[in-house]
């Protein structure tokens, strides 16, 4: 089986990738909407996308295109601890770093170093971590170094100049695994830590109290709420859709008795997913 995952080699996704995935064939992908979109094309069965961070929160371009753009069934879930490196190419000084490349949130989850560090640098934004290293790696005439892990550090051939440069020891990030069909994936690797489902509501305009009124639709039935966000509608100031997180698998009473009830509030709800989570950070023992 093919599973896609941000790329290039060397990114976090790939690290929850592999964590998920042992034994199959992952493929690589530069952005984050090619991933997703090579689900849809069938070029790959599975793709596995950032979805939240701890520390800066959620991944808005993965929310936004799952939503309006490629509206694939989420699958899957799987969350990683986030340890992120200052990287130099092993011809550079370390001394002489005028730039810093990364992806924006691993440049936020390093500020503290980065102002003690190199308060006098430039920072440039790229798609991955992995695509910051692989730059420094192709341009070892440049004074630049990079924010990623230490995989990228690995394939891309890179220094540790400092190690552990992130603000927050309890930085983790969130992925979501996405499929064409709601077919229920098959883990050999990673230990299993709950079951979640995952719906989009929109409010109706002209319902006062609507938000309160969802809530209690779930907090009557004791469902725990892990999650609500809301996000732009994109067809209008004003107009919002909230994504609700539900620490609970879809079941044949609760789940459906809340969609009945928002539903007769004149809420629109749509199930995302309902799918188990594993943690990375747990290790798997054997019975």
């Amino acid at each position: 089986m093919k599973v896609g995952y941000l790329g290039p080699r060397g990114t976090f996704t790939e690290m929850a990738a592999r964590g998920l995935f042992v034994k199959e064939d992952l493929i690589a992908y530069r952005t984050i909407p090619a991933c997703m979109d090579a689900v849809a094309k069938e070029e790959v069965e599975l793709a596995i996308v950032p979805i939240e961070n701890a520390i800066e929160g959620t991944v808005n371009l993965t929310l936004d295109y799952l939503i309006h753009k490629q509206r694939l069934p989420i699958v899957g879930g799987v969350t990683l601890p986030i340890v992120q490196h200052c990287l130099i190419h092993p011809q550079n000084k370390e001394k002489h770093i005028e730039k810093i490349v990364s992806h924006p949130h691993a440049i936020a989850q390093c500020h503290d170093f980065l102002q003690q560090t190199h308060p006098n640098a430039e920072w440039e934004y790229m798609n991955s971590t992995a695509a910051a290293a692989e730059y420094v790696a192709n341009h070892p005439e440049l004074p630049v170094a990079a924010i990623a892990n230490d995989l990228a550090a690995e394939e891309y051939e890179l220094k540790v100049a400092h190690a552990n440069v992130h603000d927050y020891q309890q930085n983790r990030t969130s992925f979501i695994v996405l499929r064409k069909t709601t077919k229920a994936i098959s883990i050999d690797g990673a230990e299993r830590s709950e079951d979640k489902t995952t719906l989009m509501v929109t409010l109706p305009s002209d319902f006062s109290g609507a938000l309160h009124q969802v809530l209690s639709a779930f907090a009557w039935r004791k469902l725990n709420l892990t999650k609500i966000e809301s996000r732009p509608m994109k067809t209008g100031l004003g107009n919002y859709f909230f994504i609700i997180d539900v620490e609970e698998k879809q079941d044949n009473v609760l789940i459906p008795g809340v969609i009945s009830e928002l539903e007769a509030l004149g809420c629109g709800v749509e199930i995302l997913g309902s799918y188990p989570c594993y943690d990375l950070a747990i290790v798997k023992t054997e019975a």
